[in-house]
């Protein structure tokens, strides 16, 4: 169930649901927020920004990193912190973008793939804008990127950031 952090977000264009952009904190996430920003704005619809906090058998290093440096900190409050700071940063470095202002979060804790699908459909989401890094070789084929999975199974337009270039 997703589980609604912070929002206070215009409400959007009749019949037209949401922009969903899901973080994972990179420089690649901060492209595909930057492009559905521009995107929210031209569509006159809002931003769903979504961070899936892994089962913690899948937990990635950045948690374990903040993890160190607070002792008994649950895993959702480091996430949830590291999403406001991210969040933060991206709007500091980009105050002229609008949709970033009032944007609605959310943090779900599962396997990303299918929390981002769930939330999605929960969201009656427009389009899905995440970033992807692209990894090839080896990793990339025994387990496949989150990016390639979602576009594989979504039931909407998902759009696919590698970097931000201003056109």
């Amino acid at each position: 169930m997703a589980e609604q952090k912070q929002g206070d977000a215009k409400p959007h264009t009749a019949g037209r649901g949401p922009i969903l952009v899901p973080v994972d904190f990179s420089d690649y996430s901060e492209a595909a927020l930057l492009l559905a920003s521009d995107l929210a704005v031209g569509l006159g619809t809002r931003l769903v920004i979504l961070h899936v906090v892994h089962d913690p058998l899948n937990m990635p290093g950045y948690y374990a990193r903040m993890a160190r440096k607070k002792t008994l900190t649950r895993m959702e409050d480091v996430a949830g912190e590291m999403l406001d700071e991210f969040l933060s940063g991206v709007t500091k470095r980009h105050p002229e973008r609008e949709a970033l202002h009032k944007p609605e979060l959310l943090m779900v804790k599962g396997i990303p793939v299918t929390r981002i699908l769930q939330v999605a459909e929960k969201q009656k989401a427009c389009m899905v804008v995440m970033g992807s890094k692209g990894t090839t070789g080896l990793r990339h084929l025994l387990l496949g990127s989150v990016a390639e999975q979602v576009v594989g199974l979504a039931r909407l337009p998902v759009t696919i950031v590698k970097e931000h270039k201003k056109c």
